[in-house]
């Protein structure tokens, strides 16, 4: 295994510092150090980060190679400045069993890009009806310990409290997408002034807040642990808020579209600015925004959600919901975040690395950047700015809500284990 020597980063934005990578770990950090045969990365200016984490990531393989694979999947997420990401259960077939798991794990270990860790369905087909192999998918060789019906919500409070016991006997965790379908039939966006005016349904956020505000008492009721995927109103934050002064077992995350964007982009008529849950108001971003400064919501996911061509340009009603993210995942944070000085390097960190491999109880991930640690890192000119172009992006499928806008940062090297999978901001390989 090569040998790097990094020159003058930025450990957590803080004093610059080299670092030598050896053996997939971290051997020194310090001024002026020397290794003689030792592969250099000139990183005056960068900031170091730990390899950035997301629980929310469609791979889409197997069955929808169309839009994207696990390879071209994983080549986004390094160039992210990713080192593990967590592949949602609704492939086709659906990751319901240990063999499907087993077989995602698999093409991410072959690929060698990141970590792909795989999420389990909680029910069997994602139809909500009865609980999927949750113990043969955390003994399999992929070790689950993420359950999601992403894309449904489980909507059957019985079984959502089935699901929450079970996982308890091996610590897992039951990610909710939380949607209470009965007021969401044929909605299309945000309910408001804007949907009523622009003629398509509304999507109330009552929706959202209804099933997190039923769930988080079924956690503290059972003493399990929930996590909720993609939280979108000021009115989730708020009730997140009350239930970790509870001490439910509750974890968060916020998407990056959703910390940027607003239902106004509904005004063009753009398929590619629908997304479930939707685009919501200019209100609902600035309390997310809060929340993942304050720590109530724990982490940024990206809910990568590929699509091929004639699944998006189509019209708004017909259309799939869904948007690329692992690309400029860190380039919004930094805009809306540590632009604004909400969030420093170190909360950068925290979010989007260290507590998210918390909540999947990943080792070797959202570690420190210390003597002795895994060589999972992320090189970050913080100066750089670009404008998106869908066209030069990894992933298989173009459905980039970013495409044409401008925003900074720009990741030129990512680490997996001490091995470049990004140098220069181009994939290794």
């Amino acid at each position: 295994m090569t040998t790097h020597l990094i020159k003058g980063a930025r450990p957590l934005g803080g004093d610059p510092a080299d670092i030598l990578v050896s053996d997939g770990r971290i051997a020194a950090i310090g001024d002026s150090l020397s290794a003689p045969g030792a592969e250099v990365v000139e990183a005056a200016g960068l900031v170091a980060l730990p390899g950035l984490v997301d629980l929310h990531t469609h791979l889409r393989e197997p069955g929808r190679e169309d839009a994207e694979t696990v390879e071209t999947g994983s080549r986004a997420a390094a160039l992210g400045g990713f080192t593990a990401v967590h592949a949602m259960a609704n492939t086709d077939p659906v990751a319901d069993t240990a063999g499907v798991v087993e077989q995602v794990w698999r093409l991410g270990r072959e690929t060698g890009l990141v970590d792909v860790v795989p999420v389990g369905a909680v029910t069997v087909g994602l139809a909500g009806e009865r609980l999927a192999e949750l113990g043969a998918m955390a003994d399999s060789a992929a070790r689950v310990r993420v359950f999601s019906d992403d894309g449904h919500c489980v909507a059957d409070p019985a079984l959502m409290r089935r699901a929450l016991e079970y996982v308890k006997a091996f610590d897992g965790v039951i990610a909710q997408h939380a949607e209470e379908p009965r007021l969401t039939a044929g909605a299309q966006m945000h309910e408001g002034d804007r949907s009523a005016r622009l003629g398509l349904t509304g999507w109330p956020a009552a929706a959202e807040e209804a099933i997190i505000a039923r769930d988080v008492l079924l956690a503290e009721h059972v003493g399990a642990r929930l996590h909720v995927c993609h939280v979108s109103t000021a009115g989730s934050v708020e009730i997140l808020r009350w239930a970790k002064s509870r001490g439910v077992r509750v974890t968060a995350e916020v998407t990056p579209h959703h910390l940027l964007l607003t239902d106004a982009c509904a005004e063009s008529y753009d398929p590619v600015f629908k997304v479930n849950p939707p685009l919501r108001t200019d209100a609902d971003v600035e309390a997310l925004r809060a929340g993942l400064a304050d720590g109530t919501v724990d982490a940024v996911g990206t809910d990568h959600a590929p699509h091929a061509v004639e699944d998006k340009e189509s019209e708004w009603a017909q259309a799939r919901p869904g948007m690329l993210g692992l690309e400029q995942a860190l380039s919004v944070v930094i805009e809306t975040m540590v632009g604004p000085g909400r969030l420093d390097w170190a909360g950068v960190a925290d979010r989007m690395s260290v507590r998210p491999a918390a909540i999947g109880r990943l080792e070797g991930h959202g570690r420190p950047i210390a003597p002795g640690e895994p060589a999972n890192l992320v090189l970050v000119d913080p100066a750089a700015r670009s404008v998106v172009d869908p066209a030069a992006l990894a992933s298989r499928s173009r459905n980039s809500p970013y495409a044409g806008r401008e925003l900074p940062g720009r990741v030129v090297a990512t680490f997996l284990r001490g091995t470049p999978t990004v140098l220069e901001g181009k994939a290794t390989r």
